[in-house]
Parts: C-alpha cells; structure tokens; sequence
C-alpha cells in the first residue's frame, strides 16, 4: 500500500468545499447574495426565484454598485470590503458591523452554477458584468447601464457542477418556503428596506420600506409579515440592561402556535437561530400556556460588537454571546414585564373565532327593509303592531332575583353575600352603568350558571366564571409564594443521582438557585448528586427523573425550567380545586366583584394554560351580525 502524498487542493476543488458550507440549498444563496445587497446600502431588494431555485435566482438591488476593479475582485475567495482593520492595522473579527465579511459567497456559488453578476456604481453612467461558470471567467466586459445603480446578479443551474448534491435536496415546494423564510426573516429586521419576492412569475412577498420609525416602523412590518392578527395581539418589549438592549414585540399568550417555528431573533440586525431565545421565551411564559403551546415572538438584540461572535458558524446562522446569562435574563425579564403591563387584556382572535361561529361560511347579513328601517317602523304602525319608543330606553339596574337567584348550593361553595361568598370577592354594592375605567364593565345577567355576561362602554363581555377565578386564585398563590418561599421537606435517606461529571456540574453550579425553589442538593462523589430536600408542593416526586430534566434543561436551555413547571403545575391545580366552580349561581354583587378583580389582576386575560378568560364583542360587530352596518 503506497503512503498518500500530501498535496495542495486547486481552487475550483477548495471554492467547492467551501460551497458545501455556505451554499446548502437555494435558500443560502438568497440569504448570502441579500445581505451583500443589505451591505451595499439597498434601499429595494429584488428577489426572483424559478423551479425551487434551481432553475433560477435573480436579486437586483439599488445599493452603492461596484467599480470594474471591485467587480473583478468580488469573485475571488475571501475577498472582502466589509472587515475592519483594527488599531494595531490587522483585520478585526471581534467588531463586525455588516452582514457578511468572509468573502466566500461569490466564488463559492459561481463553483457550482452559472453566476452572472452586472453592476452599475452610483453616478457612474457605465454597467459592467462579469460571468463565472464552474469556478472560470473570462473577465468583465460593458453592460447596459441598470437605470438607478446599483447591482443585478443573476444564478442559473445551481449545482450543476457538483450534481451529487442535487439529490439531497428537497421539493420544489419545500425549497420555495425556504427561500420565503430567509426573506421573511430579512424583511423582519429591516423595516426601512423594501422586500419583493417572486416564485415561478407569482408575487409571494411585497414590503415596501417603511416610512416611520421606532416601533410604529416594526410593528407594521411584522404585522405586514405576520399577518394583521398578530398587530393587533402583540404586546411591545423594550428593555436595556447595561449595554444590551432587548426591543421587539411578543404575542399575548391567548394568541398562540403549535410550534416554535414563529419565533424570531436578530442580533444586531442579523436574523439567527438560537437555543437562547427558545429557552428565555419558555421561562417567560411558563405559567401562562400549556406545553405544547408556544407565542409568536420577534425580538431585537442590541448590543456593542465586541461583546457578540458572529463568527461561530460557516452561513453565520448562529452567534455567541460573550455573557449570555445576561442576555437570557434580560429576555425574560422583558417579556414578563410586557405580559404584567397587559393586564387582563386577551386576544382579539377570539371574539373574531366567536363571530365566525356565529356567522357561518356563506352566511349574508340580513339586508335593510325597502326604504330603510325607518319606514319598516312606520308599516308596522299601520298594520296596528306597537311603535318602538322614539327615545331610547334607559339602561335597567341590574336585579339579582332576576338573572341571578340565590339558591341552596348542594356544592358547598356558598351562593350569597357575606359568609358563603368566594374569598376575595368585594362584594360592595356595584353602580348599574359601566363607568370608562372599568374595561370590563357592569355584570347584566349569568347563562349556564357559568357564564358572566358584562355590558361595557361599546360592547359585551362574556366571562368564564370558573377559568378566571382560577387565574386569580393563582396569582394570589404565587404572590404568596414568592412572598414566603417554597416549603421544603427533608427526606429520610437522601436520593443518590449518578449522572456525567458535566451534567453535575452545572447542577451543582445552580445549588442556590435550586434551593430557592425548594431543591436541596449536594455533591456526592464524582458525577453523583445527593438530594437531601424537596419541595413540599411535590408530594409524589420521581426525584431520579427531576434531576435528569433539570440536568437536560441545563445542558440545552441554561435554565432549571422542569422544577419551576412541576411547582407552577401544582400550584395551578390548586388554584383550579379552589376556584369558584362552573354550575354555581352568582350574585350580581359577586360577578361585578370578579370583573373588578381581573381588571387588577396581571394576567387575567387567560388562564394558566392560555386559554381567554373572556370574550369581548364590540357593538359595531353585533351589529355587523344583524346587518346594521
């Protein structure tokens, strides 16, 4: 057997390698050729697909444009005008500003497609374009001039030159939506830019650059991304801690998915993936959606660059934090305090999910009487039928007798004022109007035994009695909790836990922190915990399978999310058993108690797995219902 000779790879072989890392699927090279666009100053980008992007990739935009010179040097590898040069005059991969700086996207598609790229610099009057196929040019030659400047770069046959990897890709369908996403993500965290996408000749995406600033900019490019629902169900973050600023907006937890694929992070400018945002949006949300929910969010990181590496990933899809715990706790120290501001605010899909049942698919609102209900009125004063009053009734005073009996209650929980009233409930004599402070207005009638109906300023409000009691129940338990701390037990023989040195560790390295939450741990020899206290809440615990999670939690997440789930779940089943129960008939007194509270009570909007505690209706959408509008 002969001994393998060292050699040199020749060029086209080391741009295809590095294509392998840059450039895996179609998606790539529009997230790469964007964020040179995005680098050059764009205002406008461009963006035109065909068969998957396979076939076809066309991005024009009306950035800076290149010089002859530059055009001739952007395709040669780790050629770049974006890296810094620091004080001491060498490169500076510590502090980067754009989007990209390795100067290996070009040489690295035009390896493996047919790449044209013609480029017109500003105030210059003269195009110029250049073609690389399989790695080889012929050098730049004129072009007809672009009009406005700027840079028109076209990709056919991608993959051609490396036809393996053509059969690991996926769909058509399924690389068009990876290209949707990356646009998506771009046009996300530049509002000021506008985004145009075409698939196969039809219009998937249209944003233009918005006008406003600050969060009015932001809030209606997501809204134009995300959908008008999520504008009107998004709660504003912003929060500064040292120098790290966290901005965005995060959705109210009654407007929720099914996955976790809605959640968005850029860090400078710089849309990626990262296991930080789904573990701190996780933690902030914990005890407002079931598990297998999860909000919409889109936040900022803001940050100097020297406390961010980009350079951690070959598409610089993920980053690394040079203090993450700060940045993890600011994230959900942000999202809590937003979710506390919103009060008992919930979701507007909900009354818009309540209508659609009311008027089903195909449904056409009743239209008006010949001559308008005015004189529909006056037919019925012919035919002898009673004319309605000519001004308006005035609103009656709510009458317990009549919408409300008080009544033995086989349940136990009590059905009138004083002893027998749920506790916590004022039950103070309410006015019969809805004064404008009162979001949730003034009790008029109970359905079911189980349903609050609420008259409000411009509308109903109809209440789960049980659902948010519940809710209330439990914020007054936490409160509590916090205020007293976690019960603990001490256990007879202490629970021993083997585990791999690492995964003690960061167990141990969290000792306090465990502790404040009821969990009294210790080293036990090498790779083994010794649990000596639980948490009293916990009667039944698998502490074997507690301090794997928690050590999965650590490992995956940075946070001891699987102990504060387990107590918050307790807690919540408590507050469940001891809520005012579905079937018990109210007073009008303790129903207009109940709406009080929630208007106090953070988070009242939803109970403690998401669902709405309360439908709104406004009156301009009943009256949409019976054709009045």
């Amino acid at each position: 057997m002969t001994q393998p000779i060292i050699r040199r790879l020749p060029p086209e072989t080391v741009n295809r390698i590095a294509a392998g890392e840059v450039v895996e699927r179609p998606a790539s090279v529009v997230k790469e050729l964007a964020e040179n666009a995005l680098d050059a100053g764009a205002r406008r980008i461009d963006i035109t697909a065909e068969g998957g992007g396979l076939a076809r990739l066309l991005i024009e935009d009306d950035g800076k444009g290149m010089s002859p010179a530059e055009l001739e040097l952007c395709i040669e590898r780790h050629a770049t005008s974006k890296l810094p040069v620091g004080d001491n005059g060498q490169d500076d991969l510590l502090n980067i500003s754009t989007m990209g700086f390795r100067g290996e996207a070009l040489p690295s598609i035009g390896s493996i497609a047919r790449l044209s790229i013609t480029s017109q610099a500003k105030g210059a009057g003269d195009a110029w374009a250049i073609l690389v196929e399989g790695g080889k040019t012929n050098g730049i030659a004129p072009a007809a001039p672009l009009g406005r400047g700027g840079t028109r770069i076209e990709v056919r046959d991608l993959f051609y030159a490396t036809p393996a990897r053509l059969k690991f890709l996926k769909s058509e369908r399924s690389e068009n939506l990876g290209i949707t996403d990356v646009v998506k993500r771009m046009a996300m965290s530049r509002p000021d830019v506008g985004f145009f996408l075409t698939l196969d000749g039809r219009k998937r995406l249209s944003v233009a650059a918005e006008r406003g600033e600050g969060g009015e900019a932001r809030i209606a490019r997501m809204s134009a991304i995300l959908g008008a629902d999520f504008g009107e169900n998004a709660l504003e973050v912003d929060q500064a801690r040292d120098e790290v600023r966290i901005f965005g907006f995060a959705s109210l937890p009654t407007y929720s998915r099914g996955n976790a694929m809605h959640q968005y992070l850029f860090v400078n400018g710089r849309p990626v993936r990262d296991k930080l945002l789904g573990g701190a949006v996780r933690g902030a949300y914990q005890d407002f959606l079931a598990r297998d929910r999860h909000p919409v969010v889109a936040l900022n990181v803001e940050l100097p660059t020297g406390l961010v590496d980009v350079n951690v990933h070959p598409a610089k899809a993920e980053v690394r934090f040079r203090d993450a715990g700060l940045v993890r706790g600011l994230i959900v120290g942000s999202l809590r305090h937003a979710l506390a501001a919103a009060g008992h605010r919930a979701s507007t899909t909900v009354a818009g999910y309540a209508l659609g049942r009311v008027r089903p698919e195909g449904y056409q609102p009743p239209q008006p009487p010949p001559g308008g209900y005015q004189s529909h009125t006056a037919s019925l004063a012919a035919w002898g039928a009673p004319r309605p009053p000519s001004e308006p009734v005035q609103d009656r005073v709510f009458d317990p007798g009549m919408s409300a009996r008080v009544e033995p209650d086989p349940s136990g929980y009590g059905t009138g004022m004083g002893e027998g009233a749920p506790e916590g409930f004022d039950t103070a004599q309410q006015p019969a109007s809805p004064p404008p402070d009162w979001p949730l207005g003034v009790a008029r009638a109970q359905l079911h035994e189980t349903y609050v109906v609420a008259q409000t300023g411009d509308g109903i409000v109809i209440v789960d009695q049980h659902a948010a009691h519940e809710r209330l129940v439990y914020e007054r338990m936490k409160k509590m909790i916090a205020e007293t701390g976690v019960q603990r037990q001490r256990l007879l023989v202490p629970e021993i836990v083997n585990l791999d040195e690492a995964e003690a560790r960061r167990l141990l390295e969290r000792a306090e922190e465990l502790e404040e939450l009821g969990l009294v741990i210790e080293a036990f020899g090498q790779g083994a915990i010794a649990v000596r206290e639980t948490p009293t809440l916990l009667k039944k615990l698998d502490v074997q399978g507690l301090i794997r999670d928690l050590a999965d939690d650590l490992a995956e997440y940075d946070q001891a999310l699987s102990l504060k789930e387990k107590l918050e779940d307790v807690v919540g089943t408590m507050a469940c058993h001891g809520s005012v129960r579905s079937g018990r008939r109210l007073t009008g007194e303790e129903m207009n108690a109940l709406l009080r509270e929630m208007e106090a009570t953070p988070h009242s909007g939803q109970c403690n797995h998401g669902r709405p505690t309360y439908v709104e209706l406004k009156l301009s959408d009943i009256e949409r219902l019976f054709g009045r509008r």
